[in-house]
């Protein structure tokens, strides 16, 4: 089984994505910010919809739940059970470690509070692929809204740890300025410097950037290198606990003008 994905942009800068399982021929839509542009992408495709995985409540990932039920009536909605007060109504509440089915495929539910206290990711182990939400970015990491710093931080480094050949699906294109970030913290590492090029490029073309992989962003990502000491240092925080360099990372890339 090898499951196919197709990501197309909804709204300004949103991902679309569908999951496409061809045995049982089962397709997920992962959220649903734009109803009308992933139904005509599922419909074209000829993948009718029979799944819709939530990964937190943010209206620009929830927003197009009803347009989505109404063209696919027989659609399943998970999400987490944590949220399920603040989600459209769910056919499943899912919480940390519970399995997913998409036909034949099958994800396990990683709860990665920080962004928002009931955000999940979708880890489908058998085929390295995991749906990140608005958690982790390529080459940078979602804003800390309703968690604390620290529990963004253990987040970010339980997905470090998934394996390495993982590809890592995110919730938006972000990847170009947030590498004008990562090099102003971490500007003496080499394949940073070739992967910013290599976004570049890929922008210029109008490409995407996704998916990047855990091995990359483990290699490139400032913010799963707090533990760094070329980091550090960039950061005037050479003695500082990890847990205080990423608050400080992410308050800088807050206020940071690309």
């Amino acid at each position: 089984m090898a499951l196919e994905v197709a990501q197309f942009i909804c709204l300004n800068d949103n991902f679309g994505l569908l999951v496409h399982e061809p045995e049982l021929g089962a397709t997920a839509s992962i959220d649903a910010p734009d109803g009308e542009a992933i139904a005509k992408e599922a419909e074209r495709r000829g993948w009718p919809l029979t799944h819709l995985l939530l990964t937190h409540h943010h209206a620009d990932h929830v927003q197009g739940t009803q347009t989505l039920k109404s063209r696919f009536p027989h659609m399943k909605v998970t999400g987490a059970a944590k949220d399920a007060h603040r989600l459209p109504p769910l056919d499943r509440a899912v919480s940390e470690g519970d399995s997913v089915e998409v036909g034949e495929a099958r994800a396990r539910v990683i709860e990665t509070p920080g962004h928002t206290l009931g955000h999940i990711a979708y880890y489908f182990g058998d085929d390295e692929i995991l749906f990140v939400g608005d958690t982790l970015f390529s080459l940078g990491c979602g804003r800390v809204f309703e968690g604390t710093m620290d529990m963004m931080r253990l987040t970010l480094e339980a997905l470090a740890n998934l394996p390495g050949e993982t590809q890592v699906y995110c919730g938006h294109e972000y990847t170009q300025a947030n590498a004008k970030f990562a090099l102003a913290v971490d500007p003496d590492n080499p394949v940073l410097r070739e992967r910013a090029q290599a976004v570049a490029e890929l922008r210029k073309d109008r490409k995407f950037t996704l998916p990047t992989t855990i091995a990359l962003e483990n290699a490139t990502n400032p913010f799963l290198r707090v533990e760094d000491p070329s980091v550090k240092a960039a950061m005037g925080m050479r003695d500082a606990d990890p847990f205080a360099v990423f608050a400080a990372m992410r308050e800088r890339k807050n206020s940071f003008a690309a």
